[in-house]
Order: structure tokens, then C-alpha cells, then sequence
């Protein structure tokens, strides 16, 4: 049994206190809302982000984080990136030593365009961070369908521990010694899932969404691989298979914001009328400004930064990315 903490009270947040605590181990919940939290614990239910599934009592709630971490052997971060840095600025450093931090969270930070364990490791120096990432819908990981996940640090003996803590019948782990790529591959993804229901939202069909995540991949891969990551990844588990759950499932926020601006919503709109954290809108400014540090061409991102910041209408931003000029694939 191991002693895990948990930074978050979303759905992802809520679904791996869930296997966790299935998997035999004690697990602590820190959340910034405090009242959200007394009422987690009352009611043992996330009626706002996972509603229906019963939260066990042996999951405990905890208001103060240095309380929550201080016997913690492994921290899992599932805040938000725009809020990422803020809650760890929280922790003292002294009830960091010895522990891993692994990242569950799927988004990069504005500003600095970092990722998630790189502010970390800003914040924290010379800590052990992981990355655990891959095709997994919370609704789905709850229910305990079949899922696969990748378990990514520069450490091997890191990702096996990280590896060990998740792995049940339902929820296989593989490792990966590619943290930076497996970290970009789950925010980059949800940038190719808002063209994906973009697609959807203006009434296409198979024929375009598969053009979409083939075309996709290949930008997300080529900054990728700019960065420091290996190609490889891109078209495993991490890259190509998380691709293509959030541009297909109906439970992917970010393929449901695409969907909306499809339809002729406005971001401001579709972002103010929900509770969730929709990581892609805020990703690909990011991104895009990642595309223009380096000089990456990714003409999908830049669409969907137009069409999201600079209202262009999306039938004629997908006009534009079929009549660019011919070149070989």
C-alpha cells in the first residue's frame, strides 16, 4: 500500500482516487474550493464533474495541502495549467523531499509555454516527476472499461513505480523514458479534437475526420520532436491513441467545444457556460506561439488559433487548409 495525494477535484482527479483506492492504497484529496470539499465529503459523490459514482469513505478530504502531501509518497497533480503553478507555489519545500510528482494534467502553461513537470521542477528543483498519460475518458476509467495508459520519466525505475501504483486488470500501464513527448502529445492532441468537432459541428463526416487526425498527428509529432521528444511517441499510446478518443468520443470536452464553434458559437460563449476546464482553447495560443518561436509549420493549429481569437469563420478555415499549395505527404 502507498500513501498518494491527490491536487485536484475534477472528474480525472475524482476517477484515479477511484483506481486507486481500488488498487489497495490510501489516497488524500486537496482541492482549492474548500466548500467543494466539505461537500465531497458529506455527500460522497462529485455531482459537478463525476456525478453518479459513490466516492469510498477510506478516501479522505483534505483543506490544507502541506497537511495533505506531508505523508505522501507520490503527489498527483491534476490541476488545470493555468492554475498549475499558483497551487504549487502553495506547498513549503521541505514536505517535498523524497516524493514523486507525476502529472496528470494535459495543457501548457501561458507565458512561458512550459509544460507542467517543468514548472515543477522550477518550483521544487531537484525533485523525481512523471508523466501518466494516454486515451483515458474519466467516464469511461470509472465505469472500469478496458484503458491503457503510458507511465513516461526520464528515470525508468520512476515510470515502474508510477507503472505499479495504476496497474489493475482494467487499467494497464506501459513505461516510456519519453516524458517530454508523452507530456506534449496529451495537450497538443485536444488542439487536432476542436478541428475534429469543428467537422462535426458543420454537418462532415468520416471521410474528413479521419483527414483531420492523419494530418494532425504528423504537426503535433513534427513540433514535437523540435522540442526534444521522440518520434516514436507520437504514434503510440500517448500520441495517436489519445488522438483519437478525444476526437471521437462524445464525452471530450474539447471535441464538444469544436462542435459549438462548428455550429456558429462564439469561445467566450461556449467557455462561460461550463464549469469544466476546456484545456484546448487555452493550449492552442500556446502552441501557436510554440509554432512561431521555432518555426514549425502547423497549419491546423493556426487555423484553429484564428478561429477561436480572431472569429474566422470556420468553413472558410478549412477551405483554406484544402487549398494550400500541393506537396507530397
Amino acid at each position: 500500500m502507498k500513501t498518494i495525494t491527490i491536487l485536484g477535484d475534477g472528474a480525472w482527479a475524482t476517477t484515479i482516487a477511484l483506481l486507486l483506492n481500488k488498487n489497495g492504497h490510501k489516497v488524500t484529496v486537496w482541492s482549492t474550493f474548500s466548500d467543494y470539499l466539505d461537500e465531497l465529503d458529506k455527500k460522497r459523490v462529485n455531482d459537478k464533474y463525476l456525478p453518479s459514482f459513490s466516492i469510498p469513505k477510506e478516501i479522505i478530504f483534505e483543506k490544507d495541502i502541506n497537511e495533505a502531501i506531508l505523508n505522501s509518497e507520490m503527489i498527483i497533480d491534476a490541476i488545470p495549467s493555468k492554475f498549475y503553478r499558483s497551487v504549487l507555489s502553495k506547498i513549503d519545500k521541505k514536505n517535498i523531499q523524497g516524493k514523486i510528482f507525476v502529472n496528470v494534467s494535459k495543457g501548457i502553461e501561458q507565458g512561458t509555454l512550459k509544460r507542467m513537470t517543468e514548472i515543477a521542477k522550477e518550483e521544487f528543483k531537484n525533485i523525481q516527476t512523471c508523466v501518466l498519460s494516454g486515451p483515458t475518458i474519466a467516464h469511461e476509467v470509472a465505469l472500469e472499461m478496458p484503458a491503457v495508459a503510458i507511465s513516461a520519466s526520464s528515470n525508468l525505475n520512476v515510470a515502474k513505480k508510477v507503472q505499479e501504483l495504476f496497474f489493475n486488470e482494467k487499467f494497464r500501464v506501459y513505461t516510456s523514458t519519453d516524458p517530454v513527448g508523452v507530456e506534449l502529445c496529451g495537450a497538443l492532441k485536444n488542439i487536432i479534437a476542436i478541428v475534429a468537432g469543428i467537422s462535426d459541428g458543420l454537418g462532415f463526416g468520416a471521410n474528413s475526420k479521419a483527414a483531420i487526425l492523419s494530418r494532425g498527428i504528423v504537426e503535433i509529432a513534427r513540433l514535437g520532436q523540435a522540442l526534444g521528444a521522440k518520434k516514436k511517441t507520437f504514434y503510440g499510446i500517448a500520441g495517436l491513441g489519445d488522438l483519437a478518443t478525444t476526437c471521437i468520443s462524445p464525452e471530450s470536452r474539447n471535441r464538444s467545444l469544436g462542435e459549438e464553434i462548428g455550429k456558429g458559437k462564439k469561445l467566450e460563449e461556449i467557455v462561460s457556460s461550463t464549469n469544466s476546464i476546456i484545456e484546448g482553447a487555452t493550449t492552442t495560443e500556446a502552441v501557436y506561439n510554440l509554432s512561431k518561436k521555432y518555426k514549425i509549420e502547423m497549419p491546423i493549429t493556426n487555423q484553429v488559433y484564428l478561429m477561436l481569437y480572431n472569429n474566422k469563420d470556420p468553413k472558410q478555415a478549412l477551405t483554406d487548409l484544402m487549398f494550400r499549395s500541393k506537396k507530397g505527404e
